[in-house]
C-alpha cells in the first residue's frame, strides 16, 4: 500500500483523479483480463500446423494483448465508476473514489472513457488480424452492460465471467487459427473459456465480500449475498470446475507434462485461496484477490508456456 501511495504522490496533483479512475496502482484486474489471452495465444501457437508458431510472433502478440488488457480494463473501470458513482458514495471502501468525492466531473470522465476506448480500438485494428475485431465485439458490449447487471440480478459475477474470459477465444484468431474451421482448436478454446468463466466468478465473489454489508444497505445485488451462508462451498465448486476444464483443454490437445504441471500448481494455488481466505475480513479478501492474479495466473502461465517450449524443441 505504501508503494502505491508513493506512486500516486509522485504524479502531478491534477493527474491523480485520472490515475485513480483507471486503478493505476491496482493492476490485478488487468492481469485477470490478460491471463486468458496469454493462455489462448500460446496454446493456439502450439496447435498451428505443421509446427508451432515462431517465438517472435508469440511474444509480439502477447505484448499487444498485455497492452490492450491494461487499456480496456482502464476504460471499463472508468465506465463502471461513472455508472456507479451514486452507489459508491454509500459504500465505505469506494466513497473517496474520484467521481464520488467530486475530484472529476461526469462529463470529463465520459470523455476520458471515450479516449481510452478509441486508443484500445486503434490498437485492435492496427495490431491484430481483422478476424479479431469481429470476435471482440461481444466482449465490448458485455463490458458496457456489466455495471448495470448489479442493479437487475444477483448474479453480476456471471456477466463479468462472460466478459473477462473472452481473451480465451480471441487468442486463436490472433495467432491465425480459424476456430470455425478447426474443431480441436474450438474445443480447446471452449474449455479455456469455461475455465476462465468459473475462475472469474470465483475471484470476483471473493472481491465482492469486501463490501457485503454495505452492498446490502445500498441495494446492490451480488452473488456474494445469495451464497453468503454457503460461500466456501460455492467457491470450491467453481475451483474444481476451473481446474477440470483446464485439464480437459490439455486432454483435447494431447498436452504433455509441463502443461499438467501448470494445472497442478494452479489447483494448489486456488485450493489454498479458497481454503484460507477469510470472507468476513475485507483485508483478507483484498489480499487474496490481488495475489490470486499472480499465483493462479502464474501457475497457468507456467503450464502453457512449458507446453509451447516443449513442442518447439520437438519440432526442431
Amino acid at each position: 500500500m505504501q508503494n502505491t501511495s508513493l506512486l500516486l504522490a509522485s504524479l502531478p496533483s491534477s493527474w491523480i483523479p485520472y490515475a485513480e479512475l483507471i486503478r493505476l496502482t491496482k493492476p490485478a484486474g488487468a492481469l485477470y483480463l490478460y491471463t486468458p489471452c496469454l493462455s489462448s495465444t500460446v496454446l493456439a501457437a502450439c496447435l498451428r500446423a505443421p509446427s508451432p508458431a515462431p517465438l517472435p510472433q508469440v511474444l509480439k502478440t502477447n505484448a499487444l494483448f498485455l497492452l490492450g488488457s491494461f487499456i480496456f480494463r482502464s476504460a471499463a473501470c472508468t465506465w463502471n465508476d461513472i455508472l456507479d458513482q451514486d452507489i459508491d458514495r454509500r459504500v465505505a471502501r469506494t466513497r473517496l473514489r474520484s467521481l464520488p468525492r467530486g475530484a472529476i466531473s461526469t462529463r470529463t470522465a465520459l470523455l476520458y472513457t471515450a479516449a481510452q476506448a478509441a486508443l484500445g480500438t486503434a490498437l485492435l485494428r492496427s495490431g491484430f488480424p481483422r478476424a479479431c475485431v469481429a470476435y471482440s465485439l461481444p466482449s465490448v458490449a458485455l463490458i458496457a452492460l456489466y455495471p448495470l447487471a448489479k442493479r437487475v440480478t444477483y448474479y453480476p459475477q456471471v456477466v463479468l465471467g462472460l466478459t473477462w474470459s473472452w481473451g480465451a477465444v480471441i487468442g486463436f484468431p490472433a495467432m491465425g487459427v480459424a476456430l470455425e474451421a478447426d474443431a480441436r482448436a474450438l474445443a480447446v478454446a471452449s474449455c479455456l473459456y469455461g475455465s476462465g468463466f468459473a475462475w472469474t466468478i470465483l475471484y470476483d465473489t471473493v472481491y465482492a465480500h469486501q463490501d457485503l454489508q454495505d452492498d446490502k444497505k445500498a441495494g446492490v445485488k451480488s452473488i456474494a449475498i445469495v451464497f453468503e451462508r454457503d460461500a466456501r462451498a460455492m467457491l470450491s465448486v467453481l475451483a474444481v470446475a476451473k481446474i477440470a476444464l483446464l485439464v480437459m483443454a490439455g486432454a483435447v490437445m494431447e498436452a504433455g507434462g509441463f502443461y499438467y504441471l501448470g494445472c497442478g500448481l494452479a489447483a494448489v494455488a486456488v485450493g489454498v485461496m479458497v481454503g484460507t481466505v477469510d470472507l468476513k475480513s475485507p483485508d483478507s479478501c483484498w489480499w487474496w484477490f490481488r495475489k490470486g492474479s499472480w499465483l493462479v495466473g502464474g501457475s497457468v502461465a507456467v503450464g502453457v508456456c512449458g507446453e509451447y517450449v516443449s513442442r518447439r524443441l520437438s519440432a526442431m
